[in-house]
């Protein structure tokens, strides 16, 4: 079992910044892959950015050049850092890790005014 606590979310202007952070606790040892998705009112969730064990990285297309992801192997913790975060951006964050099946963190509201 693992389990994920999120931190970060909060409201931010247009333009602004924040950064989400994730932290594993419990078989931290399966884990593979960590990432973040969200999920907008009336939209299904989607994913928004990855990062493996060994460092590569993916990013949607929506928000490439605008947000970072990276990653603490040693404190089992990934972070999000989004910069000129646009209105589009609100939506709730989940924290994602992958070991043997997918484990899911609870989720912070990120909510951009325009």
């Amino acid at each position: 079992q693992v389990q994920l606590v999120e931190s970060g979310g909060g409201l931010v202007q247009a333009g602004g910044s924040l950064r989400l952070s994730c932290t594993a606790s419990g078989d931290t040892i399966c884990i593979s892959t960590m990432g973040w998705y969200r999920q907008a009112p009336g939209k299904e969730r989607e994913l928004v950015a990855a990062i493996t064990s060994g460092g590569s990285t993916y990013y949607a297309d929506s928000v490439k050049g605008r947000f970072t992801i990276s990653r603490d192997n040693a404190a089992n913790t990934v972070y999000l850092q989004m910069n000129s975060l646009k209105p589009e951006d609100t939506a709730v964050y989940y924290c994602i890790a992958e070991c043997s099946m997918s484990y899911w963190g609870q989720g912070t509201q990120v909510t951009v005014s325009a």
